[in-house]
Parts: C-alpha cells; sequence; structure tokens
C-alpha cells in the first residue's frame, strides 16, 4: 500500500491529509512536499488530519516530528486531527502528544488556532 498525501492551504493554514502508510518508503516524498508547501506559502499553523491513516512507522514519526520543529520554529502550532487507532497508540507511545495537540475535527483544529 502507498502513500496518499493531499496539501491544502487556508487561512495561512496548511492542511495535510494522510491516506495509507506513512513508512520508511514513503516518508521523504511527504518531507519533501511540505518543505516545498512552507517555503512557497505565507504558512503559520499546521494540521495533520491522520483519519484514513491505515500504518506509521518510526521513519513517519520523524517526518512528523521534523514538520513539527519546522512550524514551531517560525512560531506557529502543529495540530493532529481524526486519528486512527493504530497510529494514536504510536503517538501515545512516542510521546507526540506532549507537544502537539490533538482534536476531534479540522474545523475544531482551525477553532483551536484562532483562525475559524
Amino acid at each position: 500500500m502507498s502513500l496518499s498525501i493531499d496539501l491544502e492551504i487556508k487561512h495561512s493554514v496548511l492542511f495535510i491529509r494522510l491516506a495509507g502508510e506513512l513508512d520508511h518508503h514513503t516518508a521523504e516524498e511527504l518531507r519533501s512536499k511540505v518543505t516545498v508547501s512552507l517555503e512557497k506559502n505565507k504558512i503559520n499553523h499546521m494540521v495533520l488530519n491522520l483519519e484514513h491513516l491505515a500504518f506509521m512507522d518510526s521513519s513517519g514519526l520523524g517526518v512528523i516530528l521534523g514538520r513539527y520543529k519546522q512550524i514551531k520554529n517560525s512560531g506557529g502550532e502543529m495540530v493532529v486531527c481524526s486519528i486512527s487507532p493504530a497510529v494514536k497508540r504510536l503517538f501515545d507511545m512516542s510521546g507526540l502528544f506532549k507537544i502537539i495537540r490533538l482534536v476531534e475535527s479540522e474545523q475544531f483544529a482551525l477553532e483551536t488556532l484562532g483562525v475559524a
């Protein structure tokens, strides 16, 4: 299974919607697409929608942590929403929820970020 990456910008927020598997085969594609989007657009925050992400390994965690650091260094915030149970368990075990906020939906993420 591959990874589907959907990027959309609303209110200077980059929405990243992932479906499929985020692993060592697909992590570099996500890293480069998000980096290009951050360089070309005025992005203040990121919302990561993982509702349709079936699998993620440590490479995926690394990419997400790297993008978190990128947006944090520019004064922004990353929010995760609509996470699948398997991926949520991985986030819990890795401690990512200590630094990245989890909310129910994209709309709630926008409200949380104060841009809705």
